[in-house]
């Protein structure tokens, strides 16, 4: 986060929404969150601070699990294949 540090506030709200959220399927996500895309190989794309940034998640909703697998800037997405960019830690 240290790369973005405007974004930590939105990212803590996306975050906390989550946490309290029973998503059972992609189509609950849709529901709260029309801009979400879901991109293959369990992954969603969110987007944060007015879609300034990008945010792609695994999301298992069997196990209630998520994981982060990239997050930057509108431009940086378009430069990445989300359908396989692994975490890397800033």
């Amino acid at each position: 986060m240290a790369k973005y540090p405007e974004a930590r506030i939105a990212l803590e709200k996306w975050y906390g929404e989550l946490l309290k959220a029973d998503f059972n399927n992609f189509n609950s996500v849709k529901k709260n969150y029309a801009n979400a895309s879901l991109v293959g190989d369990d992954r969603v794309v969110f987007n944060i601070m007015g879609n300034k940034y990008r945010l792609v998640v695994r999301m298992v909703f069997e196990f209630k699990a998520i994981q982060i697998k990239w997050f930057g800037t509108h431009k940086e997405y378009d430069k990445v294949n989300v359908g396989n960019v692994k975490f890397k830690k800033l």
